[in-house]
């Protein structure tokens, strides 16, 4: 018998196994978190499925996510980038990707690690919410909010508060998944 999901999980197996390896547990790599933020920003007016398909794309066009190498990108390797039909080649979101990237290496040093300071918007803690359905889920919260608006200050570019919060439940920091899914009993 089929585990059952969250509402906005295909039947797509990608979109599966994001669902049940990886959405809503706790991240604290720095890489990963960087990668994320990313490719959420990369999402922007899109569905999550379009850049999931390509992650791998934009994991090798972007030194894995290396935020050292992407701070150096010259013009000549953003014009490559944007020639890349792996990746979605918007040029203000391939740009924030070194800005953001510029901005990341700036919070790790004023903070000790990007982990550190990210996750203080939820105190440090996953938010575990119990939402009956996929309607309930806010796009935003006041906790989102406050991140938007301070990676903003500190010079991070596609990072609005609905980016914000996917970003947060994708890295675990709120687990948003239903009462119906499988995975919602799995508190931290």
């Amino acid at each position: 018998m089929d585990e059952q999901r969250c509402e906005w999980v295909t039947n797509d197996p990608l979109y599966i196994e994001y669902h049940d390896q990886e959405w809503g547990k706790p991240t604290h790599n720095d890489r990963e978190l960087f990668e994320m933020l990313c490719l959420e920003g990369a999402q922007a007016g899109l569905s999550w499925i379009t850049i999931l398909k390509r992650r791998e794309n934009y994991r090798e066009a972007f030194d894995f996510f290396n935020a050292k190498v992407i701070s150096q990108y010259s013009d000549n390797k953003i014009e490559s980038l944007l020639q890349n039909e792996g990746i979605i080649r918007n040029k203000l979101k391939v740009r924030s990707v070194v800005t953001n990237a510029q901005a990341f290496l700036k919070v790790q040093e004023e903070f000790g690690s990007f982990d550190n300071y990210i996750w203080q918007f939820v105190g440090g803690e996953t938010i575990d919410n119990d939402w009956k359905s996929h309607d309930e889920v806010p796009a935003t919260t006041k906790e989102s909010e406050k991140m938007s608006k301070d990676l903003k200050k500190r010079g991070f570019k596609f990072i609005g508060p609905t980016i914000c919060y996917a970003f947060m439940q994708a890295t675990g920091m709120v687990n948003d998944h239903t009462r119906n899914c499988f995975l919602h009993k799995e508190k931290r």
